[in-house]
């Protein structure tokens, strides 16, 4: 007699409806197939997914799933895996073993058992039906990519890179057939098999919103010129690319559409944005949807960090929090620095599941500048290797480009095709303020100068130090204040508000911290910077004479530092701020240009170290190991890009977020819930989350359903029309956490 081996049931107990083992086996081995076509691994990503559940032909299983004991499923296909297909085969058993534990280190002990302790452990009898049942190449050989370019200075980096693209297409490759087979039982759509716009669509969108801009002055002819040079570059081959413009001369429409016209020249997936602050992802996404008309919604997804579970707590939570486990299968990804490089090193089946997503892919690194000093070598080798064996372009779009560039940066890029029309001659025509240094001002003349200037913009260095400024002009016509302690919305009302003023030329004067620098288009005659890097400063003259409708000569922006140790820049800014100062001074023209971004730029790196933009020694803790002894759990927890946990808070402020609030009491799929609450978020350090907690000022909603994840505040006079959250100076303690 046949025996039928099964891998779901239902609640059928006559089990005719319930899915067999070597179809699921089989359509996992597929999907996972199609998801490594872009890196020519299509047979090995097929057998990793044939092997993925190969634990269920057991009868320990089969008992497991009429209701038995629960049982590893997913040791066998990393044992065989290992001991069939050698180095290829271990690389496989990593994922395999994983698929819903996650990436385990390969030797050493971590939260999870080591994969050789996995390995060693003693299995329940396997049947051997699946040699039928499943057609699995022979050696090791079949399955070794197709087009591979070797670095010879990071062979097991390549290896570990590898080994989590594959880990995702299995893992989004069981979710999906799982998904898929539940979907039918249930008679509800197959969230994969709704409609998307296609790439050719969307560039139609766009070049029809282009075409309705008009050329009124010498600022739209260059940005107009810009674009029309960038986008002669689609041909060019798929690598590394920047986009070196002034801050106001469109980089971002400028680099979507190249993005577009490249991606369907060679046949690539999506177009993928990555955004240094989450405050402006909701902002850039709005931007698309309005380019892409009527396709805009379903288009463009946005993905960032807030509302991931924490690790280890609420399990039933993190299941039905669908927003984690989206697998960026969008024409239109717009997500942030953290979700993109942590997910890139992550260990976690949540976090790497897009990951074959992004191959085949363009990726526009915007504001690349203001990528981590600590975590920069990891960061761009990880680019590099997308580039050079993942079928992905990789834009580093910024008006600041940092010296990224091999030979003077170790392991940095090579042959990078510049797509603006000579970036020196675009700087000298955009130069639109002037930069000078004020010296030391205390917050008396700091307030003095917001009350001698009609329109004026001050951006201080932490959010301690904003309240505290716009508290001494608040008397003051037109004043504004701006932080991350206003949720997103608040934050939108107040720009509107203040364009407003601005256009219609009444008293404006803003305090602001840098989240204002991240892309927002404002125009003030006069800016206040504290001392950052150079970058930052750049950044903050981007909000000054941004429409260009001033001479350079009326249009300044002061550069000023301050005595008060609370209102220093954190620790982290530092080096920046000190070597900014220095090109400052020895600038003989204009600090912003390209030359003096450069010796900046050059300059910071050789101060720091090599050894220190690698701050855990990330890569040489990789190239010791060996595909033997990975320690992928390691990684993830030393690869972090915000070392201060930040914690989401709701502010319910208005009827929208109420009902939505209301929605969460009556779901079970939450994920577009949290999706459309985030612009009513804040992210709070986790000293103040956890008091506001133990005082009752924030509480859980549906607590029995999601745990502590969706926190909403109770209290609402924590929470002011004009600063937004009002909190205690010791809840707010780690200074690395106030910059925005």
């Amino acid at each position: 007699m046949t025996r039928i081996f099964h891998a779901h049931s239902t609640s059928n107990a006559d089990e005719t409806d319930w899915q067999t083992l070597p179809d699921h086996l089989n359509a996992v081995g597929k999907l996972a197939g199609q998801a490594a076509k872009h890196f020519g691994s299509t047979m090995l990503a097929e057998t990793a997914g044939k092997l993925h559940d190969l634990g269920k032909y057991t009868d320990a299983y089969q008992q497991r799933i009429r209701g038995g004991q629960r049982v590893d499923h997913a040791t066998w296909g990393a044992k065989v895996a290992s001991e069939k297909y050698g180095a290829l085969g271990r690389m496989m058993a990593y994922g395999i073993a994983g698929h819903h534990a996650g990436l385990a280190n390969g030797r050493d002990p971590g939260t999870r058992t080591p994969l050789d302790g996995r390995l060693a452990a003693d299995l329940p009898p396997l049947f051997d039906d699946y040699l039928k049942d499943l057609t699995l190449p022979a050696t090791p050989r079949e399955m070794a990519p197709t087009t591979w370019h070797k670095n010879a200075d990071r062979p097991q980096f390549q290896m570990s890179l590898l080994t989590r693209m594959i880990f995702s297409c299995v893992v989004d490759g069981d979710y999906l057939d799982t998904d898929r087979f539940y979907s039918k039982i249930e008679n509800r759509p197959f969230d994969r098999d709704r409609p998307k716009p296609t790439l050719i669509e969307l560039r139609a969108k766009l070049d029809a919103h282009l075409a309705t801009f008009k050329v009124k002055k010498l600022i739209d002819t260059t940005r107009a010129q810009i674009l029309t040079h960038a986008r002669s570059h689609a041909n060019d081959r798929i690598g590394m690319f920047s986009l070196t413009v002034p801050t106001g001369g469109g980089k971002t429409l400028t680099s979507l559409a190249f993005a577009l016209d490249h991606a369907i020249a060679h046949g690539l997936d999506r177009v993928i944005f990555v955004i240094p602050f989450t405050s402006i992802v909701e902002q850039n996404a709005a931007v698309f949807k309005k380019a892409f008309g009527d396709l805009g919604d379903a288009a463009v997804l946005e993905h960032h960090s807030a509302f991931v579970p924490t690790p280890g707590k609420n399990p039933e939570a993190a299941a039905k929090l669908r927003v984690v486990m989206d697998n960026w299968d969008a024409p239109i990804i717009v997500t942030t620095s953290v979700q993109f490089f942590e997910s890139l090193y992550s260990s976690k089946p949540s976090q790497c599941r897009k990951l074959h997503n992004i191959t085949g892919s363009v990726v526009i690194l915007d504001e690349a500048q203001a990528l981590p000093l600590k975590l920069l070598r990891p960061c761009v080798a990880v680019l590099d290797e997308l580039a050079l064996n993942y079928r992905t372009s990789v834009v580093l779009c910024t008006a600041t480009q940092p010296a990224l560039n091999a030979p003077k940066f170790v392991g940095g890029f090579k042959e990078v095709i510049e797509l603006a029309p000579d970036p020196e001659a675009l700087f000298e025509t955009l130069a639109r303020v002037t930069i000078v240094s004020a010296g030391t001002l205390d917050d008396d003349a700091l307030t003095q100068r917001m009350r001698d200037h009609e329109q004026a913009l001050a951006i201080v260095n932490n959010r301690q130090h904003a309240q505290a400024l716009y508290a001494s002009i608040a008397d003051e016509k037109g004043a504004r204040h701006l932080s991350t302690l206003m949720y997103p919305k608040h934050r939108t009302r107040v720009l509107g508000e203040v364009r407003e003023t601005l256009k219609k030329e009444k008293p404006c004067r803003l305090i602001s911290t840098s989240l204002i620098e991240a892309g927002v288009d404002i125009d003030f005659p006069y800016v206040l910077r504290a001392e950052a890097g150079l970058d930052s400063i750049a950044q903050a003259a981007g909000r000054c004479n941004r429409s260009g409708k001033r001479s350079r000569e009326e249009s300044i922006v002061e550069v000023f530092s301050t005595e008060n140790p609370d209102w220093a820049p954190p620790k982290a800014l530092m080096p920046l701020a000190d070597k900014a100062r220095e090109i400052m001074r020895a600038a003989k023209a204009d600090p912003l240009s390209i030359a003096a971004i450069n010796e900046y730029f050059g300059a910071l790196y050789w101060q720091i170290g090599a050894e220190k933009l690698d701050g855990c020694n990330l890569l040489g803790t990789i190239e010791a190991d060996g595909i033997a002894a990975f320690k992928f759990e390691l990684i993830d927890q030393q690869f972090q890009m915000i070392e201060s946990v930040q914690m989401p808070v709701i502010i319910p402020a208005d009827g929208d977020c109420k009902a939505l609030l209301r929605d969460l009491e009556h779901t079970e799929s939450c994920g577009g819930i949290a999706r459309k609450l985030q612009p009513y978020l804040i992210q709070i350090p986790r000293n103040a989350h956890d008091a506001l907690a133990a005082s009752g000022a924030i509480q859980p909603v549906a607590p029995d359903k999601y745990g502590t994840q969706f926190m909403q505040l109770i209290t609402m006079n924590f929470y002011n029309d004009r600063f937004g959250l009002q909190l205690d100076g010791s809840m707010l303690l780690d200074p690395d956490s106030l910059i925005q």
